[in-house]
């Protein structure tokens, strides 16, 4: 799984490199094996966000993708819609995805991050739960959230600083700690469908998926995430 998400972000074309940052030696050593580059961080990190920034401060690219190791369905072209932004010049030192919500099961899964914009397409808040909510039947478009964030090194490195607030705390959700300090997060609507592996019931799902594509067509996954 890990060579497959690693071959995915490789395959964005506004990504110039790509580092398996890890703080098991297991992980390390199966990155090395298929040839990625990786890093050893430390092991008391809360978040992964935490590992990434270790990371960074590393190296000195200007722009620092965080993909979780647990998408390998992941569409290289997602990637590059979540960078464009701050390449862009965004007056926002962070972007993130949306995808509208099309299982309704979706909808009260607390499992599934929801958030809502601005007009501008700034997030306004990240939830567990549904938002907004349809007072009265009224029509309303939702979003669940997809979990691809892109810093600014220099708000990466800060952001292990920033104080949790009560609402990062309530949801445990951590992106809200940007929203709570202040700072912007511009959010990228894509039709990317994202497919974590949290569960043997998820690994399955996805072994299915890639059985039925390369049935079809032994390049069809390719063909469609790059």
């Amino acid at each position: 799984m890990l060579e497959c998400v690693h071959r995915r972000v490789a395959g964005a074309r506004l990504v110039d490199r790509v580092i398996i940052a890890t703080d098991d030696q297991r992980i390390l050593d199966d990155a090395r094996r298929f040839g990625a580059e990786a890093e050893m961080t430390r092991a008391d990190h809360s978040t992964g966000t935490d590992r990434i920034a270790e990371v960074a401060a590393r190296h000195d690219a200007e722009i620092v993708v965080n993909v979780q190791g647990d998408e390998p369905l992941l569409d290289p072209a997602a990637i590059d819609l979540a960078i464009a932004p701050l390449l862009e010049g965004a007056p926002a030192p962070m972007s993130t995805l949306k995808k509208q919500i099309a299982d309704p099961r979706d909808l009260h899964d607390p499992n599934v991050v929801k958030v809502v914009t601005d007009l501008a397409g700034n997030a306004i808040y990240f939830s567990r739960s549904l938002i907004p909510f349809p007072r009265d039947g009224a029509p309303a478009a939702h979003f669940k959230h997809i979990g691809l964030y892109v810093y600014q090194r220099s708000f990466l490195l800060g952001y292990s600083q920033l104080p949790v607030g009560p609402l990062e705390r309530a949801e445990k959700l951590e992106q809200l700690r940007a929203l709570e300090n202040g700072y912007s997060i511009r959010v990228v609507e894509t039709d990317y469908e994202a497919i974590g592996v949290d569960t043997p019931e998820d690994l399955e799902r996805v072994r299915n998926i890639v059985l039925r594509s390369t049935i079809h067509d032994p390049r069809s996954l390719e063909h469609k995430h790059g």
